[in-house]
C-alpha cells in the first residue's frame, strides 16, 4: 500500500501528496479492508469478528480501547508468545511511548513493514519544505538526534523509543542518498549511547561545517534548547578542539572519535577565533543566526506542551522561522504540516490517509473531554452505547470524512501493527481541509497536567506523588491544605514547581519550615513519579530538580476569588492542579514564603518486563 517515488524528485512527492489527500476517503476504506482481511484470524480480532471482516461488523463488534485493555496481549508477546495474538505479521520490536502504565512506559507493537512506512512518511517532508524554501539542496542540516536506553524483553524482542528504533534500523543507517537531507552529524555520533559525548560531537561537527548549514533543529524544542545551553557551557573547549585539530580526551566512544576525527583533520584557528567572538557577547540573543549564518529555519516540534518554549527559541533564533513539520506517535506516524512557515500557534497537520485507519471521538469544546462516556469496564460497549447516570447514551466514533470544521475530537487509530480502535489520547481540533483530507491543530494530551520534555505527568500521578510526600509532614503536626503546579521553563532545563499551602493542625498558622524536611518532600515527590520522569531527571538530564514553593494561608482562597471573577461558578469551582494563567501564577508567586529544591536525583533503571 506504499507508493514508490524518488525522494529527490520534488514534483513526484508533491503529486503523491495531492493523490493521497484527494482520495483520502477511498484510501481510508482500503486501509481498513487490508488491515481486517490480513489480521482477521489473529486471536484478538477472531474473538470479536467471527470471520466477518466488514467495516460495519468491525464498528459494531470491536471495542474502542485504552492501553490497559490491550496490555495483557502485548505483555504476552513480550514474554515469548506468538505475534498472532494481535498481528498476522511478525512483531519485530516493541516501541516504548512517553505515556506510562503502572509507572512504566507503554509498549506498542511494531513490524518490519512499519519501518518502511515511516521511511515513506519522512520522504514526504522535504518536497513540502522545498515548496516554501529555496536551495535546500545546496547545503546541510544540523539536526541534533539522539538515541535512548533500550531493553531486551524475555522474548528477545527489543523495547525502545520510536526514534531510537528508527535511527538504529537499516532504513536509517543504509538510507539512499537524498540531496535534500544531508546531515552534519555522522551516524556514529547520533547512535552514541552516551548522550553527553553524542551532544558534544554533533555540535562540534556542526560548528566545523557552519558555512554549509542551511537549517538546524532537533525533534523537540526542549532538546534543541538543551543543545544551546550545552554550547554555552562547552564553547571554549569546542573552540580549543577546532583550534588544535584534536578531539578532547574524554570523548572515549571509538566510533565517535573515528567519525569526528575526519572533520578535525587540521587545526583551524581562524574558525575557532570567529566562534569565540560570537559566543563572548553579553547575551546569546540571536546566537543561532550568528554561528550558522546561512540558516533558513529552525525545525523543532513547538506544538502541544512544546509551545511553552517558543519565547526562548525566538530569543536565540535571530528571527528565524520555527518549523514543525510532522505529527507522529509511538502508535504510528500521523500527519504533515502543509504550511511549514506558518506561525507556531497556527500550525495544523494534515492526516496522511495511508498511515493507519483513523476514527475520531467527539470532544466537548470547553472541557476537552469526550462528550459521551466511552469507557465501560475499560472499553466501549460493543453496541456503541453506555449507561451514564441511568441514561443510555450513544457513543459514536466518526470517520475521517465525517469530522466537522471547528469541532474537537480525540484520536482513535487502527494500525497495520496490531492496534485496533486504540485511543491515542491526543485531543485535536479541525482547522480546515486540504483537498479531502482534514487538517487538525494539536490541542493537548488527554489528562496530562505537567510536561517539560518527553515526560507526561497526569493529575492522578501527581496526586499520588504529593500524597506520598505529605506523609513526611504529618508527624510534625503540619497539614497540606491545597496544592497546584506548573512547568517552569524559564531556565534550561525546565523543572516542576509545586505550590503548597500548609498550616499547623488546629490553627491557621504557617508552620516553621525545616529545609531538610521540605527537601525530602521534594525528593519523595520525584521518587514517586513515573519511570519517564525519572529517566529524564537521571539519565537524560532534561529536567531540573523539582521545587516546592510554600505560600501563605489564604492563597488558594485568593486564587478561587480570581477564578470566580473570571466567570467560574462558586458551586462548581475546584482547584486546578496545573496553572496555565499568568494572572493566576502572579497570585501564587506573590505569596511565596519559602522555596525548596530536591537535593537527590531520583532512582531510575531501564524498566523490566515481568515474566509469567
Amino acid at each position: 500500500m506504499l507508493p514508490i517515488f524518488d525522494p529527490n524528485d520534488n514534483e513526484a512527492g508533491l503529486k503523491l501528496l495531492e493523490d493521497l489527500t484527494n482520495n483520502a476517503c477511498q484510501i481510508q476504506r482500503q486501509v481498513l479492508e487490508y488491515i481486517l482481511t490480513t489480521n482477521l484470524h489473529t486471536g484478538y480480532l477472531k474473538s470479536f469478528l467471527n470471520g466477518d471482516s466488514s467495516k460495519e461488523n468491525f464498528k459494531n463488534k470491536v471495542p474502542i480501547v485504552n492501553y490497559e485493555d490491550i496490555k495483557p496481549c502485548i505483555e504476552r508477546i513480550a514474554n515469548g508468545e506468538p505475534s498472532s495474538i494481535i498481528s498476522a505479521q511478525p512483531i519485530t520490536e516493541l516501541l516504548t511511548s512517553s505515556g506510562t502504565s503502572g509507572g512504566q512506559p507503554k509498549m506498542m507493537p511494531s513490524t518490519a513493514e512499519e519501518l518502511e512506512r515511516k521511511t515513506f512518511f519522512y520522504n514526504l517532508l522535504m518536497p513540502i519544505m522545498n515548496k516554501y524554501v529555496d536551495g535546500l539542496d545546496q547545503g546541510k542540516g544540523m539536526y541534533l538526534l539522539f538515541t535512548k536506553p533500550e531493553i531486551s524483553t524475555p522474548s528477545g524482542l527489543m523495547a525502545r523509543p520510536v526514534l531510537t528504533s528508527y535511527y538504529k534500523s537499516s532504513n536509517f543507517r543504509n538510507r539512499a542518498f537524498n540531496r535534500y537531507n544531508v546531515y552534519t552529524s555522522p551516524d556514529e555520533t547520533i547512535l552514541c549511547p552516551d548522550s553527553k559525548q553524542s551532544m558534544y560531537c554533533q555540535l562540534l561537527c556542526g560548528l566545523v561545517q557552519r558555512e554549509e548549514v542551511l537549517r538546524v533543529g532537533a525533534v523537540f524544542a526542549s532538546a534543541f534548547l538543551r543543545a544551546i545551553k550545552f554550547l554555552e557551557e562547552y564553547q571554549k573547549e569546542l573552540c580549543s578542539n577546532i583550534r588544535t585539530g584534536r578531539l578532547s580526551d574524554w570523548i572515549t566512544d571509538p566510533n565517535c572519535r573515528n567519525a569526528v576525527s575526519s572533520f578535525l583533520s587540521k587545526p583551524n584557528s581562524e574558525l575557532a577565533d570567529l566562534i569565540e567572538v560570537e559566543c563572548s557577547g553579553k547575551s546569546c540573543e540571536g546566537i543561532i543566526k550568528k554561528l550558522w549564518p546561512r540558516t533558513k529555519y529552525i525545525e523543532v516540534i513547538v506544538t502541544g506542551s512544546m509551545a511553552q518554549y517558543i519565547p526562548t527559541l525566538e530569543f536565540y533564533s535571530g528571527g528565524l522561522p520555527l518549523v514543525s513539520t510532522m505529527y507522529g506517535s509511538s502508535e504510528c506516524y500521523l500527519g504533515i504540516n502543509f504550511k511549514p512557515l506558518s506561525n507556531p500557534s497556527d500550525v495544523s497537520y494534515t492526516l496522511i490517509p495511508n498511515m493507519a485507519y483513523f476514527e475520531f471521538l467527539p470532544v466537548d469544546k470547553d472541557n476537552k473531554k469526550v462528550i459521551q462516556a466511552v469507557q465501560c469496564n475499560g472499553a466501549t460497549d460493543h453496541n456503541g452505547k453506555q449507561e451514564e447516570d441511568g441514561k443510555e447514551k450513544d457513543v459514536e466514533a466518526v470517520d475521517l470524512e465525517d469530522v466537522k470544521l471547528g469541532h474537537y475530537y480525540e484520536l482513535v487509530v487502527t494500525t497495520f501493527t496490531g492496534l485496533y480502535r486504540y485511543r491515542v489520547g491526543d485531543i485535536l481540533m479541525v482547522t480546515g481541509f486540504y483537498n479531502n483530507a482534514p487538517q487538525f491543530r494539536f490541542v493537548h494530551r488527554r489528562n496530562v497536567v505537567l510536561s517539560i520534555d518527553t515526560d507526561k505527568t497526569n493529575e492522578e500521578d501527581l496526586l499520588k506523588a504529593v500524597t506520598q510526600a505529605k506523609v513526611l509532614l504529618e508527624p510534625l503536626g503540619f497539614l497540606l491544605t491545597e496544592y497546584t503546579s506548573f512547568a517552569d521553563t524559564s531556565s534550561i532545563p525546565g523543572h516542576y514547581v509545586l505550590f503548597w499551602e500548609l498550616k499547623t493542625q488546629g490553627t491557621n498558622d504557617l508552620p516553621e519550615l525545616d529545609p531538610i524536611t521540605m527537601e525530602k518532600c521534594c525528593s519523595t515527590v520525584e521518587e514517586s513519579l513515573d519511570s519517564i520522569y525519572r529517566r529524564c531527571r537521571k539519565k537524560d538530564k532534561s529536567i531540573g530538580p523539582l521545587e516546592i514553593r510554600v505560600v501563605t494561608h489564604g492563597t488558594f482562597d485568593a486564587l478561587m476569588d480570581f477564578c470566580v471573577s473570571q466567570g467560574s461558578s462558586v458551586n462548581q469551582y475546584k482547584t486546578t492542579r496545573c496553572i496555565k494563567s499568568e494572572e493566576a501564577f502572579k497570585i501564587l508567586h506573590s505569596r511565596v514564603v519559602g522555596r525548596f529544591f530536591s537535593k537527590k536525583t531520583p532512582f531510575w533503571e531501564p524498566f523490566r518486563i515481568e515474566t509469567n
